[in-house]
């Protein structure tokens, strides 16, 4: 009946690692698992906690160092790969006025720490809210 109990919080855990994409429960998971199998030839539930804490351990200690070697490659969406491109001002931009500007097929609202005229071209530095920052482009 015990070892159905360590299946329970298994799946528990597993869900919650699912459910949460950050490595948090993984390890005790795995944890549980195995001491699923332990639980079959004992009933002593102090060999399983026991079980279940070093195999916990020892599968984060072995694992974790690997897991932030890991590198995931950001992948830009369709807002934030504008970021860096050439656009067309299509309307005036000023310090303390918005413009537009116009990249990848698509009118932005526009600020800038200059004055850029309109049909310069500029350069996006960064995506604040739903306007971009730019600047002008050197010729």
């Amino acid at each position: 009946m015990l070892s159905f109990c360590w299946l329970a919080i298994f799946i528990v855990l597993l869900l919650l690692e699912i459910c949460t994409v950050n490595l948090v429960s993984i390890w005790f998971a795995v944890g549980a698992f195995a001491t699923f199998f332990i639980s079959m030839f004992t009933n002593n539930i102090i060999i399983q906690l026991i079980s279940f804490l070093v195999i916990s351990c020892v599968v984060l200690f072995v694992t974790k160092p690997i897991a932030k070697k890991i590198k995931v490659k950001n992948i830009m969406t369709n807002l934030d790969r504008v970021v860096g491109m050439d656009a067309v001002v299509t309307q005036d931009i000023s310090k303390f006025k918005l413009g537009e500007v116009k990249v990848d097929g698509k009118t932005w609202s526009a600020k800038g720490d200059e004055t850029i005229l309109k049909d310069s071209i500029v350069e996006v530095l960064k995506i604040d809210g739903v306007k971009l920052v730019v600047r002008k482009k050197e010729s």
